[in-house]
């Protein structure tokens, strides 16, 4: 079950004043269209409801304690008090979504379990990191830009530590294993996406990015530069070109590979033998919904 609601960037969304953008990308967005212009289509274009999966409200859970953690004197920012605050938190989100009970069906993992996995990832947190020598300026950060191309790149930062000489740290929480070397490409771009949008926002470019990966206790530390970023923002204007080209021609074809075994929408997939839904009318923009926060 998915239940549509009111995203936290409808209520921080600044007025692009006297811009007509073409439309919106995030950097979750943007990887869809990479990894499969399907997809993309599905999410963007479609709207179809995904049910959750244990995995990514896993994600949803931890990064929501981990932001609340800060909200304690540093002193008190300590293993223990994460695992206190977790099931209140689960309860949270669940009272909030009404229907995530569901993932813990006759079929699926049962609760218990599922917690103790979400422990197993706050604890491993503290191995990386100590949150009572940590100040962030900035937790779950909404940020947008409005590119020369009237392209609006949108998203949320899951953390942006500044420190006293003014450099800016981009921090990204991730619930699952780092990516072998040779692969860090994706979740990289992920991380410069935000940091161009930062970087035309405030004038810097962050001195630091950092991947948190709790699912295997590692971290991956990037140091943009502008040439860096410039690259990154000619990439994204090939991706809004790609998907415009796609919403003219009517043409998003599927891109088979590994990660299909996750997708949630296998049985309209022509890559398997199912009938996509019939696209919307001719004319309708493409205008990617409003950005969600990370939970991955």
């Amino acid at each position: 079950m998915s239940v549509q609601q009111e995203s936290p960037a409808e209520r921080v969304s600044t007025p692009v004043d006297g811009v007509d953008v073409l439309g919106a990308l995030s950097p979750s967005r943007a990887g869809d269209f990479l990894t499969c212009p399907l997809l993309y289509r599905f999410r963007t274009v479609d709207r179809l409801p995904e049910p959750p999966s244990p995995d990514a409200v896993r994600g949803t859970v931890v990064h929501k304690v981990l932001e609340d953690l800060f909200d304690l004197p540093a002193a008190e920012r300590t293993p223990e008090r994460a695992r206190d605050m977790l099931e209140p938190t689960w309860e949270e989100i669940r009272a909030a979504e009404p229907g995530l009970e569901e993932m813990f069906g006759a079929e699926g993992p049962e609760i218990a379990p599922w917690l103790a996995s979400c422990r197993t990832v706050l604890e491993r947190y503290f191995t990386l990191e100590d949150p009572r020598r940590l100040e962030p300026a900035e937790r779950e950060l909404y940020v947008e830009s409005v590119l020369d191309s009237r392209l609006l790149l949108r998203g949320f930062v899951d953390r942006l530590d500044v420190a006293p000489d003014g450099a800016i740290r981009v921090v990204d929480y991730k619930t699952g294993r780092s990516p072998a070397p040779g692969f860090e490409a994706k979740a990289l771009f992920q991380m410069k996406f935000y940091a161009l949008v930062i970087w035309r926002t405030r004038g810097v470019v962050p001195a630091m990015l950092q991947l948190v990966y709790l699912g295997n206790g590692e971290i991956v530390r990037y140091v943009p530069d502008e040439q860096d970023l410039r690259a990154t923002e000619r990439k994204i204007e090939a991706v809004w070109r790609a998907i415009q080209a796609a919403e003219e021609t009517g043409d998003w074809r599927p891109s088979p590979g590994k990660l299909c075994g996750w997708c949630a929408h296998q049985a309209i997939c022509p890559a398997y033998g199912g009938t996509p839904p019939p696209l919307p009318e001719p004319g309708e923009p493409v205008l990617e919904p409003a950005a969600q926060p990370a939970s991955d």
